[in-house]
Order: structure tokens, then C-alpha cells, then sequence
């Protein structure tokens, strides 16, 4: 690959990534309202008004807006360039790392379905069957089709991941919701068996670390719930490009603790 070329495709994936996150962030608006995310086109929530291409330049319209609609002046929310900063990286992140290989394109698809899960949840407090029913289904079909993960690791990642949150839902009584279910079932399909277990146990650790620090600063109680699929989300996305090396590495200290016991 020329030096051109090592400049431009990294480049022209963050802006490609830009751009979904910007698509993602009309699904963030409207699936949780039930509006067509086709139609109508993009408009300010406030006044309603038909936002012209040119401010509607992923990133770029916002900070040259002052983060403020054009006509009525309204505050737009920091969520619009956040969510396109965040997809842009992690398209480039993908690219560095897969190159223009299937594995860019099927992991693409899937951590955009998760940043408009996670902002859902963050948000609404509510995961869209409408993204994780197809999902679980996509999953499967792209691990029959591309074998990049075998078909049973997939079937295997579906019942384990899903399976095992659906038992601790009944264990505590409603304690885990049924849209991390079928969170969770979506990203087994896709992942596997053992980096759904990988993305559960990094979904927790964050999520533990995040609760045990707004309940220091006093933000929540210990009863307050905090939404899991923002933190099942970042596990997935630490598993796409680091699960191979940390399964690695805990098998190898799991067989040098059995090695010095013997």
C-alpha cells in the first residue's frame, strides 16, 4: 500500500464513521418515539425546521454553530458530536486494525448497533427489540456465511450469554431486564462463546466501577439501577479488539496456577 493510500483510508474511515454516527444519532432520537428513521429528514427538534445539508456536517456544523440551531437559536445537545466523534474512532480503530477485510465491515455494523443501544439505554432506560431481535438473527447468518467465529460458537455465544442473564432474571427476581437478554443473546451471535463470557464479566467490572464511584460522589444510591447496555457495549467493543490477547492470557495464568500447584 502506497503512503498515500496509508493516509487516505485511515482518514476516509473516521469520516465514514462520522457519518453513521450521525444516522445513529436520527435512530437515538426517534426509535425510542416510534418515528420512521427514514422520514422526514433531519430537523430541529425545537422549531421543527429542515436542517440544510450544510449544517448537518457530522462534528464540523455543530462546533461551527456554537452548538445552537441555526434558526431558533435552541442548545443542541453534546450528544449529537459526541456519538460521531466516538463512531468515527472506533471505524478508524476497526480499519488499523482488520484492514478492508470482512471482520471491518461485520464489526462495524455491530458497535454502531451498540452505540445507538448504549445512548438509548443511557438516555430511555430501555433497549429496542427493534435492533437486538434482527441482530441475534444477523449474527448468526454472518457467522454461517464468513466463518469467522464457527456457526456453533456462535449458537453456543446466543444460549450461554443469553441463558445466563436470563437465569440471574429470575434469581433476582427482575433484577436484569429483558432487553440486556436479548442484548446479550445479539452479542453472543456475533462474538461466540467465549468473548460473550469476556464481554459479561468486562460489562460488570465496569459497571461496578462506575456505580461504586457515583455512589462516593453521592450521584446515585445503592439502589438506584444504572443501565447496563452502555456497559455491556464497552465490553463488547474491549473484547472485538483486545478478546483474543485477554482469553490468552487468562487461560495462561489459569494453567501456570494449575502448574505451580502441582
Amino acid at each position: 500500500m502506497s503512503f498515500s493510500a496509508d493516509i487516505l483510508f485511515p482518514v476516509f474511515a473516521f469520516l465514514i464513521g462520522t457519518a453513521f454516527g450521525s444516522f445513529s444519532n436520527v435512530c437515538i432520537y426517534r426509535i425510542p418515539k416510534k418515528i420512521s428513521i427514514i422520514t422526514p429528514h433531519s430537523q430541529c427538534p425545537f422549531c421543527n425546521t429542515k436542517i440544510k445539508p450544510l449544517y448537518n456536517i457530522p462534528i464540523i456544523s455543530f462546533l461551527i454553530l456554537g452548538g445552537k440551531c441555526r434558526y431558533c437559536q435552541s442548545h443542541i445537545s453534546w450528544r449529537y458530536p459526541i456519538v460521531e466523534t466516538i463512531t468515527g474512532l472506533i471505524y478508524l480503530f476497526l480499519y488499523l486494525k482488520f484492514q478492508l477485510s470482512p471482520l471491518l465491515f461485520i464489526y462495524a455494523l455491530l458497535c454502531s448497533s451498540l452505540i445507538i443501544i448504549a445512548f438509548i439505554d443511557l438516555e430511555y432506560k430501555i433497549i429496542p427489540d427493534i435492533i437486538t431481535l434482527p441482530g441475534i438473527l444477523i449474527g448468526l447468518i454472518i457467522s454461517f456465511i464468513f466463518s469467522y467465529t464457527p456457526l456453533t460458537h456462535s449458537i453456543k455465544g446466543l444460549l450461554i450469554g443469553g441463558g445466563l442473564f436470563y437465569l440471574i432474571a429470575i434469581l433476582s427476581r427482575g433484577g436484569m431486564g429483558g432487553g440486556d437478554i436479548k442484548l446479550i443473546a445479539m452479542i453472543g451471535s456475533f462474538l461466540g462463546w467465549e468473548k460473550v463470557l469476556l464481554t459479561i464479566f468486562l460489562g460488570s467490572l465496569s459497571g461496578s466501577i462506575i456505580g461504586i464511584i457515583l455512589i462516593i460522589l453521592r450521584k446515585k444510591g445503592r439502589k438506584d439501577t444504572i443501565p447496563f447496555g452502555p456497559f455491556l457495549s464497552l465490553g463488547t467493543i474491549v473484547s472485538i479488539f483486545f478478546g483474543n490477547y485477554l482469553i490468552s492470557l487468562w487461560f495462561s495464568i489459569v494453567l501456570s496456577q494449575l502448574y505451580v500447584k502441582k
